[in-house]
């Protein structure tokens, strides 16, 4: 057998169990999830149901400005809050960082009553308001509260990003700009943020696409919340129309591929490393 031969089968060996992972557990239930989709009453335009129905058209703008709600926030209170950590050293800033970094460890469902505890009918918020203002505030079952919950689950990974990034910033860069007289806000704006930019891309997008798709908080949190998972989630269990719901699936799916894919082209593979 020759060389090349060889090399190949090698190769072909390699990637064998990744490939038959990736045909088992993506590009079957895919293809069936497709073809659920296609067969219901509706058919292939369960697929258009998204657009054409105002409910699910309603859900789904809810779901996309929820999700950009929450990725710009989480941008901006990540970004100041790495770069300080990273640019700065005192007392307790590993226990401050452990901390922030927490709440990746906790699954949507006890972030939602986390959120309830907080800003719920019983919570502290609520609490303290009442006793200042004879009113209480309310916030956990409404869009406002799932906000909240997006942003307490969402900021964690993009601090570790951001933080990785500020790390290989140029600090000469920096020295350079403020020697020519540049402004603490033309630094940032001109240096540090051209400087970020891929990681603020990328960690953007994960933001995004973890928005869209998070379902164990909207479910906590789901009185007063219309959002898509919670739609595809009501679908197949309330009234057993799996085929919309599997339709409805594929279109949440395909908005996040596109988001990411989005981002991809804009930051490079630093998407795939955010990950």
């Amino acid at each position: 057998m020759k060389p090349a031969h060889r090399e190949s089968l090698r190769h072909i060996a390699l990637l064998l169990p990744a490939l038959t992972i990736f045909a088992a557990f993506w590009l079957l239930p895919m293809a069936r999830l497709l073809s659920v989709g296609a067969s219901g009453e509706m058919g292939i335009s369960a697929y258009w149901a998204v657009v054409t129905d105002p409910r699910y058209f309603s859900s789904l703008v809810s779901t996309i400005v929820l999700s950009a709600t929450v990725t710009f926030a989480t941008i901006i209170i990540a970004g100041i809050t790495g770069m300080f950590l990273q640019r700065h050293r005192f007392f307790g800033r590993s226990f401050l960082l452990a901390t922030l970094t927490f709440p990746l460890a906790f699954p949507g469902v006890v972030v939602g009553f986390m959120v309830i505890l907080l800003v719920g009918r019983q919570g502290l918020v609520g609490s303290v308001t009442e006793w200042l203002f004879d009113e209480k505030l309310v916030l956990a079952y409404s869009m406002a509260g799932l906000f909240l919950g997006y942003l307490y689950f969402s900021i964690p990974r993009v601090i570790l990003t951001i933080m990785a990034a500020a790390e290989k910033l140029d600090g000469a860069l920096e020295e350079v700009a403020r020697s020519l007289g540049a402004s603490p806000w033309q630094v940032i704006r001109d240096v540090m943020i051209p400087g970020l930019k891929p990681a603020l891309i990328s960690s953007g997008a994960i933001c995004f696409a973890t928005s869209m798709g998070a379902f164990g908080t909207a479910f906590t949190l789901a009185t007063k919340i219309n959002v898509l998972p919670i739609t595809i989630y009501s679908e197949f269990t309330n009234y057993a129309n799996f085929s919309l719901a599997a339709a409805l699936s594929i279109v949440l799916g395909l908005i996040t591929w596109m988001a990411l894919a989005l981002a991809r082209s804009m930051a490079g593979s630093t998407v795939a490393a955010a990950a």
